[in-house]
């Protein structure tokens, strides 16, 4: 079954607008994995305006599912972050300095050169990667030529036009995971999706190892509780017998 990675940057959102420890980043993903995630995921950002540094060291002590750690290898305080750390999995996400959220996948062929250099250097850690991508065949092929373990397809484009043409949305989703499996690339996906969406998602791509989800999540355990809203998104990747 797809694995579903809950990432806890709102919790830490909250936190920081307030100030204090509260709600508490740790016991947000050690709830999470109590209540039946398969990993957690952090994006750390150089401002730290929701995830802090010092938090996902904090973390690290106490993952004992799958940690998933996000964000933007061209701050190099970031790379020195991950390699210190060694989570399971970095995905690595082309985001601006101060971008509030991602909102594309890389160019895997202009800045080919690049990923080869940094993929290796956390593949040499004993870190899986993943590089985030828009579902498009030649950026699939590109982020093969990388080395990367995986790629993770950025759903924003999906989950917009779900509601009028559900078919139509999830088209160069599945094109791109059948060429991602033929390339021998894992497969995963994120952004925007939710209760809604998802199990149509996970029932129509191919070969989807790992989801991960935060704002829909959190916006949603905010009216059905946090464990009966990790339970709901685990239900929505059961596989249709």
């Amino acid at each position: 079954m797809t694995k579903l990675s809950v990432n806890i940057n709102k919790f830490a959102t909250l936190r920081n607008s307030r100030g204090g420890d509260n709600p508490d980043v740790v016991k947000a993903a050690i709830d999470a994995q109590l209540f039946g995630a398969d990993g957690v995921t952090v994006h750390p950002r150089p401002d730290e305006r929701h995830i802090r540094y010092k938090d996902v060291y904090d973390i690290k002590k106490i993952i004992t599912t799958e940690f998933n750690i996000e964000g933007n290898p061209q701050e190099q305080k970031f790379v020195d972050l991950v390699l210190d750390v060694r989570p399971h999995q970095v995905t690595l996400v082309p985001d601006a300095l101060g971008q509030i959220t991602s909102n594309h996948g890389w160019d895997t062929i202009r800045h080919k050169a690049y990923l080869v250099d940094i993929v290796g250097k956390f593949k040499a850690a004993g870190i899986r990667v993943s590089l985030f991508v828009d579902p498009v065949i030649a950026m699939v092929e590109g982020a093969a030529e990388t080395g990367t373990d995986r790629i993770e397809l950025y759903t924003e484009a999906y989950a917009h036009g779900f509601p009028t043409d559900r078919e139509k949305a999830i088209t160069p989703y599945r094109t791109a995971a059948i060429r991602a499996t033929e390339l021998r690339l894992d497969l995963n996906a994120g952004h925007d999706l939710d209760l809604h969406n998802l199990a149509y998602f996970a029932q129509n791509i191919p070969n989807l190892s790992e989801v991960s989800i935060g704002h829909a999540l959190v916006c949603d355990a905010l009216y059905l509780g946090y464990e009966n809203t990790v339970q709901l998104y685990k239900r929505q990747l059961q596989p249709i017998e």
